[in-house]
């Protein structure tokens, strides 16, 4: 990671995380963090505070956005009023591992290949992978978040990469491809446990991922890959392996899996989720 401009999870307990994004110090809740903090004069120096009843507070509150460099890209983060800063940092850990999925070029004079993002939010994975090469389908249901992740690309310098950029329901979007007859050489989703589509559409982990990757199956290229996260109990990295593997008609041993998690200055591990991810000819 970029210092000292980076990320840092300093430290947890009590229901809640502190964390450095570049120049701000956030202390926001969480329900995995239990236990008692190991470093409790830490807590004193937040610049933001967040409390689900009362939103957020802090001494630069009124200080707006701010930059932050991370993985050799350059992001806008901010205090939105869901408690997010627009970094989910247990996803940096994935940066490398996609950008060694992209596939290289045929030869000079050939496309280049072409990945499909979900729930895709502000943008860091799919700047990752156009920085190495890839013409990225960006997708997210929330305009804001695709006006954000477009922002991420400009400060990213990636502006001119061939991004495209799709305000629109993930399962939807998927469906309609299909349709269209379009293949891709990567997946990449990150789908929510609770949400809804543009026009309304809603969506629940629980019931609509299954379809989901069924679909997206039909969308992948046998030599591709699929990155498959998720924060939700209950599908954890074998879960969510054991879906991928059926959607794809892959054996389970293909399917690599791990947890998403941190580790804090002060020695915890923070659980935040769930991986699980394939890659053609992998071992």
């Amino acid at each position: 990671m970029d210092t000292p401009g980076g990320y840092e999870l300093i430290d947890v307990g009590d229901g809640a995380r502190l964390e450095r994004f570049g120049e701000r110090v956030v202390d926001r809740p969480h329900p995995a963090a239990l236990g008692a903090r190991r470093d409790p004069g830490a807590w004193s120096a937040a610049d933001l505070r967040f409390d689900r009843d009362r939103g957020w507070s802090g001494p630069r509150l009124d200080e707006g956005p701010w930059p932050l460099t991370i993985d050799g890209l350059t992001l806008e983060l901010r205090a939105t009023d869901a408690g997010q800063v627009g970094l989910f940092p247990e996803h940096l850990g994935m940066l490398g591992w996609l950008r060694a999925a992209v596939p290289p070029l045929d030869g000079p004079s050939a496309p280049l290949p072409s990945i499909l993002h979900l729930f895709a939010y502000t943008g860091v994975a799919t700047l990752a992978m156009a920085g190495a090469g890839a013409a990225v389908t960006h997708v997210d249901s929330a305009r804001p978040s695709v006006a954000w992740a477009r922002r991420n690309a400009e400060l990213a310098g990636l502006d001119g990469r061939p991004i495209r950029w799709i305000v629109d329901d993930a399962l939807a979007f998927a469906e309609r491809e299909v349709r269209r007859g379009r293949r891709y050489a990567g997946l990449v989703l990150d789908p929510p446990s609770y949400g809804h589509g543009p026009r309304g559409r809603p969506w629940r982990l629980v019931d609509h991922l299954g379809p989901l990757l069924e679909t997206c199956a039909l969308l992948v290229e046998p030599t591709g890959f699929v990155l498959l996260t998720a924060h939700t109990p209950g599908f954890e990295g074998d879960v969510l392996a054991s879906m991928l593997g059926r959607a794809l008609h892959r054996r389970p041993s293909s399917v690599d899996h791990g947890d998403l998690a941190l580790l804090s200055r002060s020695g915890q591990r923070l659980e935040l989720g769930g991986f699980a991810r394939w890659r053609a000819g992998a071992s």
